[in-house]
């Protein structure tokens, strides 16, 4: 079953109330962007989240926090610490969400001299990540990044070489980060072996997180090999956006392309 869900970093500290627009829009489900109002650090927000799901029937899946966080510190202290926000995040949602999705990190001008240093810094960090994920029975999500300078994990083979044979461990396609690199036509392929994708648009330079649509993305090349994917099984498709409007018009777009 495909489930499209809505995710907004922007509303991070909002009232929780915008996420009722989500269900009227027709939206399966929430991505909790876990930052902000929602970071799992306070038991207060996480009773909000859970009251909000039940009371809407909407399914949810689950951003771990990133600001300020980095996997590929060799700051050991940092690194323990975005290890450990991430993996709070499994353990204290695993009771409602199948899915978090995380991101890799940055080379800080320290980690650039060790670079390889800096890359087994991330993949013990992602061993770690699918432990906790294997251990609490949700999986974890590595996210390709966008083109900016010092972010890894914007090629697929980088990716795959992180995630491939970690118990617990999938990945997450996004498809405006990719564009930004040049690389959507090589992410294609990785569409079967994806658990989570982030749908949104930009004119190739900057994360714009523009419309379903809009953009100079190859829309046609995504929406020609989106049906196989989305009837494969059971998927999610997340809408990252700006607003419930914009969201709106890109719920109406996907579900066009998705019958």
């Amino acid at each position: 079953m495909t489930r499209l869900l809505f995710g907004s970093s922007s509303k991070i500290w909002d009232d929780i109330s915008w996420v009722f627009g989500i269900e009227e829009i027709g939206f399966d489900g929430w991505e909790i962007c876990a930052d902000g109002n929602y970071h799992f650090k306070d038991d207060a927000h996480i009773a909000a989240i859970r009251e909000v799901l039940a009371s809407t029937g909407l399914c949810a899946s689950i951003h771990a926090p990133y600001s300020d966080l980095n996997l590929l510190t060799i700051n050991d202290s940092i690194w323990r610490e975005s290890i450990r926000q991430t993996c709070m995040c499994i353990e204290k949602g695993h009771e409602f969400v199948e899915t978090v999705t995380f991101h890799p990190g940055y080379l800080s001008p320290t980690s650039e001299l060790v670079p390889n240093r800096a890359w087994d810094m991330l993949k013990s960090a992602v061993e770690l990540i699918g432990a906790a994920a294997d251990e609490y029975g949700v999986t974890a999500c590595l996210e390709n990044m966008p083109n900016i300078p010092g972010f890894l994990c914007q090629r697929p083979e980088e990716v795959i070489g992180l995630t491939e044979g970690v118990d617990g461990m999938s990945y997450t396609i996004d498809l405006g980060h990719a564009h930004t690199a040049g690389l959507l036509p090589e992410f294609i392929p990785l569409f079967s072996g994806a658990s989570h994708m982030h749908m949104h648009g930009n004119n190739g330079m900057h994360d714009d997180h523009l419309p379903v649509g809009e953009g100079n993305l190859p829309w046609v090349l995504v929406s020609s090999a989106l049906p196989s994917y989305a009837h494969s099984r059971d998927v999610c498709i997340v809408v990252e956006g700006r607003n419930l409007k914009e969201a709106e018009q890109s719920y109406k777009v996907l579900r066009r392309w998705i019958v």
